[in-house]
């Protein structure tokens, strides 16, 4: 099986998949703007070899990199950077050279756009949050006028929470449109809610061979937006509703030999047309692994190995892992180089230092959501996790 990794080295736990991959007896082609002598060890003993461009945003460069490949080692059986940013690259490769194991360009959109998602949650049976694809003032005013402040403005195509609003008053509203990128922008309806996500990898029938929660901060949007700390916690159970509605909305979405990422508000207040407190309603799909290190974290709270699962998903179509239900957490706590803490570095690992499974620098492009500083530990309960975040992120 030859297999083409883009961007194997970020973020730089994804030499895991790599040498999964390679454990399976995949050759490993790796393409990247990266000098290959800067690779990690890791990735460069998982890779069979390294192509580097100049710049994985020059379509034409990654292209000839792929022929190379398909020349020198034959038909190319899949191409995966398991990157939201690269998703949409990803599947013109996939088209122009006839690789069926992943999306292709054609049917990108429904996972990319997040109007276009609508109508998939909609068949899966999940409620949604009222959603306006911006085209005039006017038009949004009319949304506006039927739904009431606050209400969420985003890309209609974004990662994360990068450049989304919350406008409360018309003031922000009129700011909006006074200052709105030149980019198509969606309005949606505010939920109070908290906000989990079902995580999974599928084979190629769409079922499930992996499945995990994670519990997210309430808005990841003012964490980038002010500065604020982010902490949130992963877990190897979740509530029956949840996975019933995360295993509808992959079959709705079609979503076949994928590591998802699939987001949900549970409701704090009831909602005419969505629900009671405490159910679920979609928020976004997003076809890659949870952001960060959270694939790691998920590894912590199932005892497991998901990069292994994901492996052999791609070269068995089956999990051949055990699969272990033994109520453990993994919590994350950043922490900003611009805020003062109560406790030192030292004091939190001299409290936490036999639970921490990763400490360590946050990458910069990753430190808008993340922060500057990770600890990332085991946990016995909800509780202790809570109680960690609290102690970790407690400013002076």
């Amino acid at each position: 099986m030859n297999f083409i990794f883009i961007s194997p080295q970020f973020p730089h736990t994804y030499w895991n998949f790599c040498d999964r991959l390679r454990r399976n007896g995949a050759n490993v082609l790796g393409i990247g703007d990266t000098p290959y002598d800067a690779l990690e060890g890791h990735l460069k003993g998982a890779l069979t070899e390294y192509y580097k461009v100049n710049s994985l945003e020059n379509y034409d460069e990654v292209y000839r990199a792929v022929a190379f490949f398909a020349f020198k080692y034959g038909r190319i059986d899949w191409l995966e950077s398991n990157n939201e940013y690269w998703l949409e690259q990803d599947a013109r490769l996939r088209t122009d050279f006839n690789i069926t194991t992943g999306t292709s360009l054609e049917g990108i959109s429904r996972y990319k756009s997040k109007s276009a998602m609508k109508p998939y949650y909609a068949k899966a049976g999940v409620p949604t949050a009222r959603c306006h694809k911006i085209t005039t003032k006017e038009a949004a005013r009319a949304f506006l006028d039927e739904v009431g402040y606050p209400v969420i403005v985003k890309p209609d195509i974004g990662v994360g929470a990068a450049d989304t609003f919350k406008l409360e008053d018309d003031a922000a509203f009129d700011s909006f449109f006074a200052n709105q990128p030149q980019i198509p922008y969606v309005m949606e309806e505010f939920i109070d809610g908290d906000i989990f996500s079902y995580d999974a990898i599928t084979d190629s029938h769409c079922e499930p061979l992996f499945e995990s929660m994670t519990a997210w901060p309430p808005s990841i949007m003012d964490i980038v937006n002010e500065q604020l700390d982010l902490g949130y916690y992963t877990v190897d159970r979740m509530p029956e509703e949840l996975a019933r509605l995360g295993r509808a909305t992959v079959k709705a979405f079609e979503v076949k030999s994928r590591f998802v990422h699939l987001e949900f508000f549970r409701l704090k207040k009831a909602r005419k047309g969505l629900g009671e407190v405490g159910n679920f309603v979609g928020l976004e799909v997003n076809m890659r692994p949870a952001g960060g290190y959270t694939p790691d974290m998920m590894n912590f709270a199932h005892s497991t190995d998901v990069y292994q699962i994901w492996a052999d998903m791609v070269t068995a179509d089956r999990r051949l892992l055990p699969e272990r239900n033994e109520d453990h957490f993994c919590v994350y706590a950043g922490r900003r180089d611009i805020h003062r803490y109560v406790h030192s570095h030292e004091e939190v690992l001299e409290r936490y230092g036999s639970k921490i499974v990763m400490c360590e620098r946050i990458p910069d492009i990753l430190s808008g959501a993340m922060g500057n500083q990770m600890y990332t530990a085991h946990a016995a309960s909800e509780e202790d996790a809570k109680e960690m975040i609290r102690f970790v992120q407690e400013q002076a």
